[in-house]
């Protein structure tokens, strides 16, 4: 376990089932983010690269992302896909253990979704357009397809994001419907806004789009 004085933070409903491995990566003190995204990302990878091998997520697992386009594309991966990052996709899920499966957000949620019982997670970035064309319910169903998953088994944790004053739209809210609409009776919302604490987490409102990345990770053991 990470001392609690790094930055990583981690849910209490995910970490008590077995099985699953998971960590938020919240603000890398020291790190300029005074660039474009992909040139902060860059200077993000190595104190990334660290914390994942330190919380056991590294090593031998295959670090996988999603584009990121502000769609509902769920692509499901394992250790042999091709490309690192999948393409037009914003939520991955996988039942490979040999997989760690990455999200990137400056305010958008990052929707971990687990389902103890068949051992596949997915990962979900739901910011306000994702949750409007109802990513999360699509990852809910492509895991039903893929795995055998049933909402009543799954855990669903929606992470730090935006929220009202600092935005108009409470996209965390409209996440947890979904999650209960689809049949999920275990959702957990991190209830924290990134906006009002700067300090601690990256967000693009607050900082006008000069700022970097939190990085959600999620893994089967």
């Amino acid at each position: 376990m990470v001392p609690t004085a790094t930055p990583v933070e981690f849910f209490p409903p995910l970490t008590a089932l077995d099985g699953v491995c998971h960590a938020f990566l919240t603000r890398i003190p020291g790190v300029c983010v005074e660039a474009d995204r992909d040139t902060v990302l860059e200077r993000l990878k190595s104190p990334h690269d660290a914390l994942r091998t330190e919380l056991g997520l590294g090593g031998s697992r295959r670090f996988l992302i999603a584009e990121q386009v502000h769609g509902a594309e769920v692509v499901r991966v394992n250790r042999g896909s091709l490309p690192d990052c999948a393409p037009g996709a914003d939520a991955l899920a996988t039942d490979d253990p040999g997989v760690c499966l990455g999200i990137y957000v400056a305010d958008c949620a990052a929707v971990y979704i687990a389902d103890p019982v068949r051992r596949a997670v997915a990962l979900a970035h739901s910011g306000r357009k994702g949750t409007e064309l109802g990513i999360l319910p699509k990852t809910i169903a492509r895991m039903g397809g893929w795995f055998g998953s049933v909402p009543e088994d799954l855990v669903v944790v929606i992470s730090p994001c935006i929220r009202p004053p600092l935005y108009e739209q409470d996209f965390a809210a409209d996440i947890r419907r979904q999650a209960a609409a689809a049949g999920v009776r275990r959702v957990n919302d991190a209830g924290t806004c990134t906006g009002s604490d700067t300090e601690r987490y990256y967000s693009y409102r607050v900082e006008k789009g000069r700022t970097g990345r939190m990085l959600a990770l999620l893994a089967v053991e």
